[in-house]
């Protein structure tokens, strides 16, 4: 009975101890303030948005999963018949040239517009 008793106090010393020790750090402007994402809750919420990022990052989707669809490709040629999948790796990176070319003449990788 000694032990369980001996026990309980450690215990709970042991859970008091760091509220005792700690020092909660004092209020000031910056805590009290409501925290949204780093903004300034006092200003206005909507900030203007970039058209050329939004392209750029689309253009960078694209690419990205175009990408994806090459790295398989070396393998592919060691399952099958090697001039059909020479000859659609060919086709597939005509089409990727001619879509860079088309965004290109359009401008849509200028970033200056």
């Amino acid at each position: 009975m000694l032990l369980f008793f001996m026990l309980l106090i450690i215990s709970i010393i042991l859970m008091l101890l760091p509220l005792m020790t700690s020092m909660a750090p004092k209020p000031d402007r910056e805590n009290l303030s409501p925290f949204e994402c780093g903004f300034d809750p006092k200003n206005k919420s909507r900030m203007p948005f970039s058209l050329q990022f939004f392209l750029i990052a689309v253009i960078f989707l694209i690419f990205d999963v175009e990408i994806a669809l090459l790295l398989p490709m070396p393998i592919m040629t060691m399952n099958f018949n090697t001039i059909n999948t020479l000859l659609l790796i060919m086709i597939f990176i005509i089409i990727l040239i001619l879509g860079l070319y088309y965004e290109w003449l359009n401008e849509a990788l200028n970033w200056t517009i």
